[in-house]
C-alpha cells in the first residue's frame, strides 16, 4: 500500500515545528538539572539485603568493605501524559485562518504545544503519552521512551489537525480524567489542555475527579486555554451578532457590549475559583492566553518538573 504522502508532509511538518519550539527555548540554559531516562551513572546508594547484586559497585566494596548500589539516571525517570479536550469550544475560532501556526485556535494552539512537549520529553530522554477526549474518552496511549511511539503520538496530532470542527461535539472533562486515573499505573506528570467549557457538569464534580489523580499521586499541570481577544474581553464590532455555542448549537441574537461588564464579572470568578482550588490540591494552574505563545507552558512545566526531582 503507498505511503499518504500528504500525511507524511504533515507529520514533518509537525516534528520540524516541534522541534525547532524547543531548541529555541532550550537555548541558553547553562546546565539542565532534569534527568530523565539514560544509563548514566547517578550516585551510589546503600545496598538493601536481598535485593539483585547486577549493580553492586564492586571496586567500591574492595576500598570500603562495604556494599554499594550504583544508582543510574534512568531510575528517576519521568513518565508524561499528555490530555487534550477535543470538543466542539476548542475549535475556537473557526475563521482563524489567518493567524500564525499554532495561534489559529485553541485546538491548534494545544497539538502545537502538545507536540512541543513531547520533543522536549525525548530531549530529556522522558516517557511520553497522550489522551484525547470529548464526550468519552477517544484515545490512551501510554506513556513510553521508543521513537516509534513518538511517531504514533505525531500521527495522532496530525490526524487532529486535519479534522474540521463540528457542532455539539460537547465534553465531558470529568469522566475522562476519572478514566484516566485508572489507566495510568505509576506516577506520572499529567498536563491537561482544555478550555473547561464543561456545561453538563459543576466546578465540584471537576475537582473530585482532579483529585482521584491527585489520590493516585499523580502530578498535575493544568493549561486552561483561551482566547483572550474574543473570549474575556469580547473584542467583537459594537452592532448586534448572532452568537453559536458550539458544543450545544444554540443561537443567541445579542450586542456584546451590552453584557460585556457582567459577562467578564463571570468569567474572572470562575477563573479565580479554578486557580484557588487548584492550590488546594497542589495542582499548577495555568491561563494561557493561545496568542501569547509557548513559553509560559514550557515555563510552568519546568517549574513542575524542578519540584519533583527535590
Amino acid at each position: 500500500m503507498p505511503i499518504n504522502q500528504n500525511l507524511s508532509r504533515q507529520y514533518s511538518g509537525l516534528e520540524l515545528f516541534a522541534k525547532g519550539v524547543v531548541e529555541g527555548f532550550l537555548t541558553g540554559l547553562h546546565r539542565s538539572p532534569y534527568h530523565g531516562f539514560s544509563v548514566e551513572f547517578s550516585e551510589h546508594r546503600s545496598y538493601n539485603s536481598g535485593e539483585s547484586t547486577k549493580n553492586v559497585d564492586w571496586k567500591l566494596y574492595g576500598k570500603t568493605d562495604r556494599l554499594y548500589v550504583k544508582k543510574y539516571e534512568e531510575e528517576t525517570n519521568l513518565r508524561c501524559q499528555l490530555v487534550i479536550d477535543n470538543s466542539s469550544s476548542m475549535y475556537f475560532p473557526v475563521d482563524g485562518g489567518n493567524r500564525a501556526v499554532g495561534q489559529r485556535n485553541k485546538m491548534d494552539f494545544s497539538i502545537h504545544a502538545a507536540a512541543a512537549f513531547m520533543q522536549l520529553l525525548k530531549t530529556q530522554r522522558d516517557a511520553s503519552g497522550l489522551s484525547i477526549y470529548n464526550e468519552k474518552l477517544e484515545l490512551h496511549l501510554p506513556a513510553k521512551v521508543a521513537n516509534s511511539h513518538l511517531q504514533l503520538m505525531t500521527q495522532k496530532l496530525d490526524e487532529l489537525i486535519d479534522s474540521k470542527p463540528t457542532i455539539a461535539k460537547s465534553t465531558n472533562t470529568v469522566q475522562a480524567l476519572h478514566e484516566i486515573a485508572e489507566k495510568i499505573p505509576r506516577r506520572s506528570l499529567v498536563i491537561l489542555f482544555s478550555d473547561f467549557f464543561d456545561g453538563s457538569k459543576g466546578t465540584e464534580e471537576l475537582f473530585l475527579a482532579l483529585q482521584h489523580l491527585r489520590h493516585n499521586h499523580h502530578e498535575i499541570i493544568i493549561f486552561n486555554v483561551t482566547d483572550k481577544q474574543f473570549e474575556y474581553d469580547l473584542a467583537f464590532e459594537n452592532r448586534p451578532h448572532t452568537f453559536v455555542d458550539m458544543e450545544t448549537g444554540e443561537k443567541v441574537n445579542l450586542n456584546p457590549s451590552q453584557l460585556k461588564t457582567h459577562y467578564q464579572k463571570a468569567t474572572q470568578a470562575f477563573e479565580k475559583e479554578l486557580k484557588i482550588r487548584c492550590g488546594q490540591f497542589q495542582i499548577d494552574y495555568n491561563l494561557i492566553d493561545i496568542q501569547e505563545g509557548f513559553s509560559p507552558l514550557f515555563l510552568a512545566y519546568l517549574a513542575k518538573r524542578a519540584r519533583m526531582i527535590r
